[in-house]
């Protein structure tokens, strides 16, 4: 079964082929960083317009890169939410239409889902069951993951998440934007341990993260310095908050595998793309002998790939394909295991081999 994905929930364009037995294909990505930049921040008509403006490219550079055609595709899965409604609009507008045209189903697709099982197209992937710590956007969860669909909420962020964090205090260092990125950057030429900033809800007792405490802790160490906030201090601010913020994510990531007496953490999403991060993982699962698996960094980001493998998956475990034609976005759209049926998945799923 050959499935087209399509991702365009922010600021990213993304289509890709999957094929159910020879895997990804091809994907092809446009970013608009770029275009953003020069606001300071993701404008989201200028997103969608950008998304109507690349999508068929796209498409086209996608075929003739793997000599398929339309003909070929089998379905049409695509990003449904959550994300920004006006990119959204476009891309399930632009799947659907092509879907109805080529009288082909679709599979509407959760994008934190897409995160999720983003590592599955590693040429080492996980299997079920894992822990699974999700930092993407404005999103960072544990969850205990059994199987497609199959998942249990540990531990969410109460306000900001990790990534906004990254991006706000990135801000307050006077960082353009993508802020996240260059903070983690400029934190690799600090000093480690020149200061100290606070370790929000590690001793917590539960699995909950908060971190717009920590985004205060910088604004108030930077408004400390005043004047004689030059580029060394800046960095040796940017270190310590990486240094907190990575403390947090692995000792909880620790105690969620602990708790489910689970050995193998996944962790899917932008944040997890930082260098220290997987640093610290790796010498934990090097010393307490679990297994810890990442996405490929071309697939930390938003992008089509990750789409295309969870509408594989979707349909594998025995979500329904959906005729062509109607359909809604969701901005805002929780992924639950409880709530199994909203996103369309079969929550009895079995764990097994991550294939389709």
């Amino acid at each position: 079964m050959l499935i087209l994905g399509v991702e365009s929930s922010c600021d990213e364009t993304g289509l890709a082929l999957y094929d159910s037995a020879a895997g990804l294909l091809a994907h092809t990505l446009h970013s608009q960083v770029a275009m953003h930049a020069e606001y300071g921040g993701v404008v989201p008509e200028l997103a969608s317009r950008d998304h109507v403006r690349r999508v068929v490219p796209l498409l086209r550079a996608l075929l003739a890169q793997t000599g398929k055609t339309l003909a070929d595709i089998d379905a049409v899965a695509y990003t449904r939410g959550p994300g920004l409604s006006g990119a959204l609009l476009v891309g399930c507008a632009f799947a659907e239409a092509l879907a109805f045209a080529l009288n082909k189903p679709t599979l509407p697709v959760h994008h934190l889902e897409g995160h999720l099982l983003s590592p599955l197209l590693s040429a080492d992937p996980p299997r079920f069951p894992f822990v699974a710590l999700l930092v993407s956007g404005g999103h960072t969860q544990l969850m205990r993951v059994r199987g497609v669909g199959d998942y249990e909420i540990l531990g969410e962020t109460l306000d900001d998440a990790a990534g906004e964090a990254f991006d706000k205090s990135a801000k307050l260092l006077g960082l353009p934007y993508p802020g996240g990125a260059l903070l983690s950057r400029l934190a690799e030429s600090g000093a480690a341990g020149k200061y100290t900033l606070p370790r929000p809800m590690l001793h917590s007792g539960d699995l909950n993260f908060s971190f717009s405490g920590l985004k205060t802790a910088v604004l108030t160490l930077v408004r400390e310095q005043g004047e004689a906030l030059n580029e060394n201090i800046k960095a040796d601010i940017a270190c310590a908050f990486q240094e907190a913020i990575v403390e947090v994510l692995v000792k909880k990531s620790l105690k969620a595998l602990q708790i489910s007496g689970l050995q193998t953490l996944v962790v899917a999403g932008g944040v997890g793309a930082n260098r220290q991060l997987r640093t610290q993982l790796d010498a934990q699962a090097k010393r307490k002998g679990f297994r810890v698996h990442y996405p490929e960094l071309e697939f930390c980001t938003d992008n089509g790939a990750m789409i295309a493998l969870a509408g594989c998956l979707r349909q594998h475990a025995g979500a329904p394909l959906k005729a062509p034609g109607s359909f809604s976005v969701e901005p805002r759209w929780p992924l639950l295991s409880a709530g199994a049926e909203k996103i369309g998945i079969n929550a009895n799923a079995k764990a097994g081999a991550p294939s389709c």
